[in-house]
């Protein structure tokens, strides 16, 4: 262990350089941060001499990291967080927290969520902040290096959102999966069957982070694939076309029970096996030596207080 080295090396620049990784801008480094956007860029400077790299270049009006910055990410948000649960071993009291949560998911997924996230903000802590992002945007690499504390998902549960040893995946709502189609659709007033099902264009979601769902594989393995013709972001635009057109979508019975999206459309247990389904709170383990995080997820486990 160099410890000459390390010693050249503080707290000050490991937590601005974890911050830009987040906002890529020096400006709002200095504002999460409180300091002086010249400050910012003098102890980045200092960080740049010690580890022997730019760690940011500017594309257009942007500031990229470089390769090296996102490979050492994740450790300087290990690094951090133990300090934090060092500084931070008193008991946590939510009605005096005035931090920020960051966490990301879909914006199905929001639905299903918003009342447990309303409590939180309204009556739990209520002093605190909240930033909700796309899980496209900010997935399991961004959970890995800090720059958001929790990811809410639907999924297959024989298929765990991520290999990741550490992030946990935790089981928060079981669900099922159902086939919405409009009001019209000529599959309305008969049963369901595989073949019905097969017989009809589907919408898709995609998710570059997950593998091929279970009900996928089954219906190629059993049966045939389905046709699916077009593939969308969200759940709500895959509902907006169901409405428009004589499309199928597969999707959560909790969601489609509860979006405004799914309104009037026509809902129909699948005819066939697709394993168990559920919504999870996807961590870093990181996450349970920071009280307050500790204390979100402790929360997020617990929908039943709050009616959804």
């Amino acid at each position: 262990m160099d410890l000459i080295q390390l010693s050249r090396i503080n707290f000050k620049q490991l937590t601005a350089l974890h911050v830009m990784l987040s906002t890529h801008s020096v400006t709002k480094s200095a504002e999460v941060l409180c300091m002086s956007p010249s400050s910012v860029s003098k102890t980045l400077s200092q960080l740049r001499i010690l580890l022997g790299d730019e760690l940011f270049y500017r594309d257009g009006t942007q500031l990229i990291p470089t390769p090296y910055a996102l490979k050492i990410g994740s450790t300087v948000h290990k690094i951090l967080n133990h300090m934090n649960g060092l500084l931070n071993q008193s008991a946590f009291e939510p009605q005096a927290f005035s931090g920020k949560f960051s966490l990301s998911m879909r914006e199905s997924t929001f639905e299903i969520f918003s009342s447990i996230i309303s409590d939180i903000l309204s009556t739990q802590a209520p002093n605190s902040h909240i930033e909700i992002h796309s899980k496209e945007q900010l997935g399991f690499d961004a959970l890995l290096n800090g720059q958001v504390d929790v990811i809410l998902l639907p999924h297959d549960r024989s298929q765990p959102p991520t290999t990741e040893k550490q992030l946990v995946w935790e089981t928060v709502l079981d669900d099922e999966m159902v086939c919405l189609m409009g009001s019209g659709h000529p599959l309305v007033d008969k049963e369901l069957t595989v073949e019905g099902y097969l017989a009809y264009k589907h919408v898709g979601i995609f998710d570059k982070e997950l593998n091929v769902p279970y009900f996928e594989q089954c219906l190629s393995q059993q049966f045939t694939p389905r046709e699916v013709v077009i593939s969308v972001a969200d759940f709500g635009s895959a509902a907006i076309l169901c409405h428009q057109t004589e499309f199928l979508f597969t999707c959560s019975k909790r969601w489609a029970e509860t979006a405004k999206q799914a309104q009037g459309l026509v809902i129909k247990a699948l005819p066939f096996d697709y394993g168990q389904v559920a919504y999870s709170m996807v961590y870093n383990k990181l996450s349970l030596n920071d009280q307050s995080l500790n204390w979100l997820c402790e929360r997020m486990k617990k929908p039943n207080n709050v009616t959804i």
